[in-house]
């Protein structure tokens, strides 16, 4: 068995285990590093009560714990389901260059987790999205972007 396969297993074995009991969502991930599971993930949203708390988010959340660094470059993610809008972002964030998914944005939404909305909503103008965007005090909000920009000590990431 390859390793995709292997480690892709090991994801949907954690989606299923996950949400057996019907109170999580039926999603798991993992991150691999040379071949090692790094960091594993279930959703946990319902649990936490925290609507971030997607399998992939966890699972980059403690990759990056246990490798000390927010920079998973030389990582692969293996995740149950394509990965939503807020996932996606995370692994781009996470430098993540590789992504190896079983079931389709498709299959979830049959299954009741449309993400359809959210990708037609990035696509708008903020004048035109479901949510309400005011910007005020874009003075100072530029200042403190200037202010660390200038900083010698800042770390770049």
């Amino acid at each position: 068995m390859n390793n995709d396969i292997k480690f892709l297993k090991v994801a949907l074995d954690l989606a299923v285990r996950n949400s057996s009991d019907g109170g999580h969502g039926p999603f798991g991930a993992v991150v691999v590093k040379d071949g090692v599971i790094v960091g594993e993930g279930c959703n946990q949203v319902v649990a936490a009560h925290d609507p971030t708390a997607h399998a992939e988010v966890v699972a980059i959340r403690n990759a990056c714990s246990e490798l000390g660094d927010h920079d998973l470059s030389e990582c692969t993610l293996y995740a149950s389901c394509e990965p939503c809008p807020m996932c996606l972002a995370a692994t781009y964030w996470a430098r993540i260059k590789r992504v190896v998914y079983a079931a389709t944005r498709k299959d979830a939404a049959a299954a009741g987790f449309d993400d359809e909305f959210l990708y037609k909503e990035v696509a708008l103008p903020l004048e035109a999205r479901a949510v309400v965007f005011v910007q005020e005090l874009q003075d100072e909000g530029a200042a403190v972007l200037t202010g660390w920009a200038a900083n010698p000590d800042k770390v770049v990431y």
